[in-house]
């Protein structure tokens, strides 16, 4: 099985992720498999500090090799930047690392998670061996800061995608790891969405020049406040959207008329799955106006 303390050579021969480098010291890693979803690594010669792991354990494997290989470093840390599958399934493919993450991303893989990957490896046989790995130092109100060398990785509590989120900054590089606090369409899935966007208000005034998405592409210097506000712009749109059809005793018909273009975001990125993301919003909240 490919999930033994060493990746074959066969892993290590792969390399189809985009692998970015945004900092001296700091690679961005993209899934080639699964919705654009990213990792992150940031690099200090005591070892590495890897934001988030991806899903599929061959992916995962080859950024291990890298840094193993490539940069002779081992990873010291794994930040969870929240208990969703596609960001902490490969976190047990690193034994030796410290797992950090909020107090509720704990609580939810001990009991979400468990049930997810449970089902999620009846389905798919190359997720057998997969264990789930509760963070072990967590924090839950303002900032936990991480040291380790020459860098600094500060955690802060960015609710809203989920109960349980949480961005990383790098101040000596000034990058921002936003994880999915921000994505090419902004996505509530089991959030909220005030809280979602008091989370990016919260990222627009933070030090950085360069954001790395949890899915998608980088956001650059220069770019970044404009992207915060369309977020923001698109949350308001389709809660004001949804609130219509559900004041009008609108159906689902009248809901699905909704596009996501018709909201200010495009339906390109993430080949398209950005449409169905903007779908599941959409009917999370006429849920939850319905229900009063």
């Amino acid at each position: 099985m490919i999930f033994s303390g060493t990746p074959s050579n066969e892993v290590q021969a792969t390399q189809r992720m985009q692998r970015e480098r945004v900092a001296d010291d700091i690679y961005v890693f993209t899934s080639d498999r699964y919705a654009g979803v990213t990792a992150g690594v940031v690099y200090t010669p005591e070892g590495a500090i890897l934001i988030d792991a991806l899903p599929y354990p061959q992916e995962t494997w080859e950024i291990k090799a890298f840094l193993e290989t490539r940069l002779h470093v081992p990873v010291r840390y794994v930040v969870n930047t929240h208990h969703h599958a596609d960001h902490t399934y490969g976190t047990c493919l690193f034994p030796d690392a410290v797992v950090v993450g909020h107090a509720l991303c704990r609580q939810l893989l001990d009991t979400v998670g468990r049930t997810g990957l449970e089902e999620e490896q009846s389905q798919l046989p190359e997720l057998a061996g997969l264990f789930v790995v509760l963070p072990e130092l967590i924090f839950e109100h303002g900032r936990l800061n991480l040291h380790l060398g020459n860098k600094t990785v500060q955690l802060m509590h960015s609710p809203g995608h989920s109960s349980d989120s949480i961005t990383a900054l790098v101040p000596e590089d000034r990058v921002l790891f936003a994880a999915d606090t921000m994505m090419p369409v902004p996505t509530l899935l089991d959030g909220d969405l005030a809280e979602l966007i008091n989370s990016l208000r919260a990222i627009a005034d933070l030090p950085a020049d360069n954001v790395v998405q949890g899915h998608g592409e980088v956001i650059l210097r220069g770019e970044i406040q404009s992207v915060v506000e369309s977020d923001i712009r698109y949350l308001q749109t389709i809660q004001e959207r949804v609130a219509h059809v559900v004041e009008q005793r609108g159906g689902l018909e009248e809901l699905r008329r909704i596009d996501i273009e018709s909201c200010g975001k495009s339906r390109i990125p993430l080949n398209g799955l950005v449409t169905d993301l903007h779908a599941a919003n959409l009917q999370k909240l006429y849920d939850r106006m319905m229900s009063g």
